[in-house]
């Protein structure tokens, strides 16, 4: 039922129970505790009876007092001569010592012996023992009938005492329990009423206290519903204190920062790309337009133009699906995981180096190549390679040399051509970034930032720095072994 509940509702709900159970464990104590003092002070009255033994007390080890066996002796002699159970009437004051409401005497054999006008009582086990002599004294609760001839429950101490003749007794005095039992009743409607009222005004309390802390819940709830509504990722929620709402609103904050800055990338990526797409595009719909005119006027082109429109057809078509490639390895998901799986990344240098002698034939392309065995994607650690030496070959002047080395996991990669320009560096592995002078080169600026991405996934880190003597120096650093692992 409570998942039907509001949050504001069940919180609310929570404090009440919460308040409700401790009124009622701090009443149930009070109760006990008023209970336990009020029968400790009505066991000291009845205690009050008896004195210690003395040599002075007439009635032996144990028994009441002088002034007791005086005011008790007679009517106690009396009972005992004309033992009864019930309860009798005398003829004379019927008062009796002390301020009890019932006196009996227990004989020897543990047979109840009334005294007249002093009610009577149940005599238990315990009783009979402490009259026996077995025991020093019994204190309980029980149930006696009144002077006035009324059943009650009341509270029964019997200690041992001695008739005149030296006979062992016990006598039995009672208080009714009446002035316990009345006082802890309406102590009990008190702290019910009490704890009542305590769990309605926990629950107006907790309301209050649900809806005050649940408002920065609400802002939130509101602004992701906006961003639902409108899609707009700049919506930011005021974040005040360090309590976990607080930190609550800066991770939404941060999400939605993150989610902002996604979106630009994505549509930054897509613009780039359709920027990128225009030129070869543009490129091979002139080419082939012209190839159309010609054919549709009858007028041939010459051999020689007829095989440059072609080739540079194929050079468009192959800058086409070198950037769609490119393209489709950056959209691949971060989040993706690559292949992993041993590759011997001397093998990967040595076909990239084949690769760029193919590419450059002017140039002359160095390769050392210690084994080094790494854990990626073979695919994409070729793909990184090629566009390193790609990267060299086209920046090489004529004639120029590539040197390649891999040797300790480090691959480095060195033309001799105009270098890098410092101001460039910080940007050389960013997404579409050309820096000017090889914006009029063939390529789509992507090259170096799947390098960058598949180094990273790697585990590896990759840095472009300025050679000495000119030109410039990738370094490609990746974990791995110098030789496989079983």
């Amino acid at each position: 039922m409570t998942r039907r509940l509001t949050l504001r509702a069940r919180m609310a709900l929570l404090t009440a129970v919460a308040v409700a159970l401790a009124v009622a464990v701090c009443a149930a104590a009070g109760w006990y505790l008023t209970r336990n003092q009020l029968y400790h002070e009505l066991d000291r009255r009845l205690g009050s009876f008896s004195t210690p033994p003395g040599p002075e007390a007439p009635g032996g080890p144990g028994g009441p007092g002088r002034g007791v066996q005086r005011m008790l002796g007679r009517q106690v002699e009396a009972a005992l001569m004309g033992c009864r159970a019930d309860a009798t009437t005398g003829t004379g004051d019927g008062r009796v010592f002390g301020p009890y409401e019932i006196v009996q005497v227990i004989n020897a054999q543990g047979r109840p012996c009334t005294i007249p006008d002093a009610g009577s009582l149940k005599v238990t086990a315990a009783d009979a023992a402490v009259a026996r002599g077995d025991g020093d004294r019994a204190l309980h609760d029980g149930t006696g009938v009144s002077p006035s001839g009324k059943t009650e429950d009341v509270r029964i101490l019997t200690f041992p005492t001695h008739a005149a003749d030296g006979t062992p007794i016990a006598l039995s005095v009672a208080l009714s329990l009446d002035e316990v039992e009345g006082p802890l009743d309406n102590l009990a409607l008190l702290l019910v009423a009490v704890t009542a009222l305590g769990v309605l005004v926990s629950a107006g309390a907790g309301l209050m206290i649900a809806r005050a802390s649940l408002r920065p819940v609400d802002e939130l709830t509101g602004a992701v519903e906006h961003i639902a509504r409108t899609e707009d990722l700049g919506t930011r929620i005021p974040a005040e204190g360090t309590d976990e709402i607080a930190r609550l609103s800066r991770s939404f904050n941060a999400m939605t920062g993150a989610l902002a800055a996604s979106r630009e990338r994505q549509q930054q990526l897509i613009a780039d790309a359709g920027h990128e797409l225009r030129t070869p595009l543009t490129s091979l719909r002139t080419n082939i337009d012209l190839l159309l005119r010609a054919e549709a006027t009858g007028r041939d082109l010459p051999a020689a133009a007829r095989h440059n429109l072609l080739v540079s057809v194929k050079a468009q078509m192959h800058e086409l699906s070198s950037l769609v490639g490119d393209l489709l390895e950056l959209a691949r998901p971060d989040e993706a995981e690559p292949v992993q799986e041993t590759v011997a990344l001397h093998d990967v240098v040595d076909r990239a180096v084949e690769r760029a002698r193919l590419r450059g034939p002017g140039l002359t392309v160095r390769a050392d190549t210690e084994p080094w065995y790494v854990q990626g994607d073979p695919a994409s650690l070729e793909r990184a390679v090629v566009n390193l030496l790609d990267n060299a070959v086209k920046f090489s002047p004529p004639a120029g040399t590539v040197t390649v080395r891999l040797a300790g996991g480090e691959l480095t990669v060195r033309d001799h051509g105009p270098g890098i320009p410092a101001a460039d560096l910080p940007h050389v592995f960013e997404r579409f970034w050309r820096s000017p002078s090889a914006r009029s080169l063939p390529g789509s600026g992507l090259g170096l930032s799947i390098v960058a991405r598949v180094v990273a996934e790697t585990g590896g880190s990759v840095d472009l720095e300025p050679a000495e003597g000119g030109g410039a120096l990738a370094r490609v650093r990746l974990p791995g072994t110098g030789a496989p692992r079983d």
